[in-house]
């Protein structure tokens, strides 16, 4: 590896930024799902910094029970405090405490880079509502309870809703998604609030990002077996459906469903479409009066013809330089090499590199920093 570090090193010179790290990380036998997505998260500045702080602010980090967030936390810690600036680092006590939180992951089988993004930002949520949830709890126990003018002390009922806790997870990756509903007879506006992590797109051949996009807010019809129950009507009728992004996070992850159940055939196939993403994206279908501007930082790859089998690499952007993490390899690339993973025009060509999960960082988000 050292001769790899050096060369990157070389590449880079005297342009190789202040205080950075590039390290590859190990495979333990098909874990490149896990380490493609670690590369991105790694490089997901603002996440790595709030990671990074969370973990500074734990009193004694050997007394806090084990968890995924607390590895997570040190692999990165590790990472960045590394004496020299390139190298490898084997993330064996994250991935063994990911194989033991969740059996999905425990084979030797190619597993979803996807699948495991969303199962590790849901475990660090949930991680960190508990973590505050028995805060609250003790600091509830230890204070007394609270003077109200006639002396008696009200507990809140169980059924008050509560807020949700908004974590630093949530601040970086949640938007929120409505779901509008138009009955069609008396025109009344349903709406719904939902929240996401990242937004799956269904994907065409030769489009784009802006058209998966468009097509994932367009209207819908909903009629015949399909109909909807007007409260205000009181009875089913037909109606037009549309989902809008009504929030938009400061990163926004885009997952492309590359990976289809084809009927006829009885199991999944790859779709290698050409769907080209941008280095800047403008978000034009958002509730929001003006666009909301893109910067992409960080592509996971899908490798390979089929969905059971094959590679994940990742393509990096840091401090304006485009970086390849294939395992234990890291490179320095063009950036006109993000193009050759836009998938391919025909069915059949020699490259399998596709585009599978994008990561964008608001422009204004580096301004609310």
């Amino acid at each position: 590896m050292g001769a790899t570090g050096s060369k990157l090193e070389k590449a880079l010179g005297d342009q190789f930024p202040e205080g950075e790290r590039y390290f590859g990380l190990e495979n333990f036998g098909n874990t490149c799902y896990c380490n493609s997505v670690l590369q991105a998260l790694y490089f997901c500045v603002p996440f790595r910094e709030q990671l990074l702080e969370y973990y500074g602010n734990v009193k004694n980090p050997g007394d806090v029970e084990e968890n995924l967030l607390t590895c997570l936390a040190e692999l990165f810690m590790q990472i960045s405090t590394q004496k020299k600036k390139t190298g490898v680092i084997a993330p064996k006590r994250f991935v063994q405490r990911v194989k033991k939180e969740n059996e999905l992951f425990r084979g030797y089988m190619h597993q979803d880079a996807h699948e495991f993004l969303n199962f590790l930002l849901n475990e660090l949520v949930d991680i960190l509502e508990k973590e505050a949830n028995s805060a609250k709890a003790s600091k509830e126990l230890s204070s007394p309870p609270e003077k109200i003018p006639n002396g008696i002390h009200v507990a809140h009922a169980n059924g008050v809703r509560k807020e949700p806790l908004v974590t630093w997870v949530h601040k970086n990756f949640q938007g929120i998604l409505t779901n509008e509903t138009k009955c069609l007879r008396c025109e009344t506006v349903t709406a719904r609030d939902e929240t996401f992590l990242d937004l799956s797109l269904d994907i065409e051949q030769n489009s784009s990002i802006t058209s998966c996009l468009k097509n994932f807010s367009s209207t819908e019809t909903l009629n015949a077996e399909d109909k909807f129950f007007c409260d205000k009507c009181c009875s089913l009728q037909e109606a037009q459906k549309r989902m809008k992004i009504k929030k938009p996070p400061h990163i926004l992850v885009i997952h492309l469903k590359r990976f289809k159940y084809m009927e006829q055939l009885g199991r999944y196939k790859k779709l290698s479409y050409r769907v080209v993403f941008p280095l800047e994206l403008k978000l034009t279908n958002t509730m929001e009066d003006a666009d909301c501007e893109y910067s992409l930082f960080a592509v996971v790859v899908h490798v390979g013809s089929g969905p059971n089998h094959g590679h994940y690499v990742s393509l990096v952007k840091s401090h304006n330089h485009w970086l390849f993490f294939d395992d234990e390899n890291v490179e320095m690339i063009d950036e006109s090499a993000v193009q050759t993973s836009f998938g391919s025009a025909q069915e059949y060509a020699s490259n399998t590199d596709h585009g599978y999960i994008l990561f964008y960082e608001s422009l204004a988000a580096n301004n609310d920093h």
